[in-house]
């Protein structure tokens, strides 16, 4: 008899999707989800990554919610950006963006830095839409960082973990 957990990929018989949250199932005996409004996600049991196929955005998981791993600076950026109109919708200001340190690199070179003319660059605080920007930990130090991407902070200086979907639900 074969073992049931071994019919179903490696995040379960059904995982939410990772664009419109709606419960999606697995397809038996493969690595495969199928949303049917946004195709099939591949799960990559090595990596513990999935991946929309259509798209080639790779997802992971962390404390049961979905965080888009970025290969381009423009797709965080616009994930930030949207992150902080959610949170002026609610009513809040940000004070602050820590973004993963894996995206340093990535990021560096789009961050905005106010430059008087005494000052050398390396003391300027950088910051993005107008708000100071540090980056995490390393990955050893706190594991969150190796999945999530950014937290904002939000007066009074509460962070909040972005994707944050449970303001729609």
């Amino acid at each position: 008899m074969v073992n049931p957990a071994l019919q179903h990929p490696i995040f379960g018989p059904d995982i939410r999707c990772p664009h419109c949250r709606q419960t999606i199932p697995a397809l038996t005996l493969t690595d495969t989800y199928l949303c049917t409004r946004h195709g099939a996600f591949e799960a990559d049991p090595n990596t513990n990554t999935l991946v929309h196929l259509q798209s080639g955005r790779h997802w992971r998981q962390w404390e049961g919610e979905w965080y888009r791993q970025h290969t381009h600076p423009d797709g965080i950026r616009f994930e930030i950006h949207e992150a902080l109109d959610r949170l002026y919708t609610e009513g809040y200001r940000a004070t602050r963006v820590i973004i993963a340190e894996r995206y340093k690199s990535l990021v560096s070179t789009y961050l905005e830095r106010s430059t008087p003319w005494r000052e050398p660059l390396e003391s300027i605080a950088p910051q993005l839409y107008g708000l100071p920007v540090t980056f995490s930990p390393s990955a050893e130090q706190d594991p969150c960082w190796d999945v999530i991407n950014f937290n904002l902070e939000k007066e009074p200086g509460v962070p909040i973990r972005y994707p944050y979907f449970r303001l729609f639900e």
